[in-house]
């Protein structure tokens, strides 16, 4: 695998849906959602000028030492073993609008992923699970900008290679793709950019309800039964039957269907 990731290379393999994106490659950094966000109304370095961010930027870190995913759980990854980025994409608005970006998000990573050849599928609301275990983790953030638009800054890690060292400290059972380890990465990041430049302008039109049915084909535990859980404490219990137009879990419980919000609950397999 080539270690090496520069803006150029990257550019170079881009499609024109995302040939406008600014693409920026960092050593380390502490979370590069955190350095966008900051970004957003002029704040922060890198911010050139000074000036509000323009247009799409990928910040991608070798190493961050202070990754994040939901509900404020630390991504910790190693140099080499990960794929650590984020996306800041400005959007018509408003808020509302962006109900289900995560889904959508884990959309485009999972089928552009599949078609780099490896299986994956999607662990509702924002997870790719390979072979049972996770890959790749989602973190959408979003900040209103000066001139009222709505930015997203869209976090992903992704499991290339899994050291002994790394998984001990995970302290659990994770995915990870050597398939995608052998490409390379420059190529792997313009793959998987093209992917979401294409599906961010296409939500950005249409919300998620134009993507249900491409999440409902990926989706892991299909028909299985699941709890879901709300800081650690049982809310829900039954058979998954996919997601809504808005991106909601629907469950087939002893009491109904019901639709599920993602806000902080977590979702697994009943015992």
């Amino acid at each position: 695998m080539n270690q090496r990731m520069s803006p150029g290379a990257i550019a170079r393999h881009c499609a024109e849906c995302a040939s406008h994106v600014a693409i920026e490659v960092v050593a380390e950094t502490g979370s590069t959602n955190v350095d966008l966000l900051q970004r957003v109304n002029g704040g922060g370095a890198g911010g050139g000028d000074g000036g509000a961010m323009r247009g799409p930027v990928l910040l991608i870190a070798e190493r961050q030492t202070a990754g994040r995913g939901r509900a404020g759980r630390a991504w910790l990854s190693a140099p080499g073993a990960t794929m650590t980025f984020s996306l800041a994409w400005r959007f018509k608005g408003p808020l509302q609008h962006l109900a289900g970006l995560p889904l959508a998000v884990g959309v485009a990573l999972a089928e552009a992923i599949v078609a780099l050849g490896v299986p994956v599928q999607l662990k509702w609301p924002n997870d790719l699970l390979k072979d049972g275990a996770k890959l790749a983790g989602i973190l959408v953030e979003t900040q209103a900008a000066q001139d009222g638009a709505i930015w997203a800054v869209i976090g992903a890690g992704i499991n290339l290679l899994m050291p002994d060292q790394l998984e001990a400290d995970i302290g659990r059972e994770v995915a990870s793709a050597p398939w995608l380890a052998q490409m390379d990465r420059n190529e792997l990041m313009a793959a998987l950019l093209n992917r979401l430049a294409a599906v961010l302008a296409e939500f950005d039109d249409t919300g998620f309800a134009a993507f249900t049915e491409r999440w409902n084909r990926l989706q892991a535990w299909h028909g299985q039964t699941v709890r879901i859980l709300d800081h650690g404490e049982p809310l829900h219990e039954g058979r998954t039957a996919g997601v809504d137009g808005a991106g909601r879990l629907l469950l087939d419980t002893a009491q109904g269907r019901v639709a599920v919000l993602s806000g902080d609950v977590s979702l697994r397999l009943a015992p």
